[in-house]
């Protein structure tokens, strides 16, 4: 039996490309630690660092049949190596924009349809109560919440006493918070 351990890198190449696994194992023994190396003094993670030099050594075996080496060996897997690093950081940097992007378009509610949606239904119910009322009741509410008028100004617009004023208003919130229920705290 061969003792691989003195074969050159081009010699295991060339057994590994025919699918010698004993050919691959060596070159993983000769290589894997120096690839680690590399690999965590730029990347500063070992977990990371070894599944860098994983995926090359995947690879390597994977494609070994198709690989077309024009440099050395060592050249091709530290070359390999770096590419490997740098998809890495291409996909963190596009996973933090996306997480970015994401965290954006949820922290701007006033730009998402669905909240937009929920805005108009709430409006919308709220709108219909309030016709509901009686109409000096409806009146009242409308003049205190759309106008922003006081309670004076309502009495001497309406031609009725403040206390009356106080009484229609008591009521139609106490209608509204029936109808309404906890929507009707987010809203008064």
């Amino acid at each position: 039996m061969a003792n691989y351990n003195l074969y050159t890198d081009e010699e295991l190449f060339l057994l590994l490309k025919e699918g010698n696994h004993r050919a691959y194992a060596i070159l993983y023994d000769r290589y894997w630690a120096i690839l680690f190396r590399y690999s965590r003094k730029i990347l500063q993670n070992d977990e990371e660092s070894r599944d860098v030099v994983q995926d090359v050594f995947v690879m390597l075996w994977s494609k070994a049949e198709t690989l077309h080496i024009q440099i050395s060996l060592s050249c091709f897997l530290y070359a390999a190596t770096r590419n490997s690093i740098l998809k890495l950081f291409q996909r963190g940097k596009v996973k933090a924009n996306y997480l970015s992007s994401l965290t954006q378009f949820l922290d701007d509610e006033n730009n998402t349809t669905d909240h937009l949606v929920r805005d108009r239904e709430l409006a919308r119910r709220i709108e219909h109560e309030v016709s509901l009322l009686p109409p000096k009741m409806r009146a009242v509410f409308e003049l205190s919440r759309k106008s922003h008028l006081s309670h004076r100004e309502i009495a001497s617009q309406m031609e009725i006493s403040d206390k009356t004023v106080k009484k229609q208003m008591a009521n139609a919130l106490k209608i509204l918070r029936l109808k309404l229920g906890t929507l009707f705290f987010l809203i008064f």
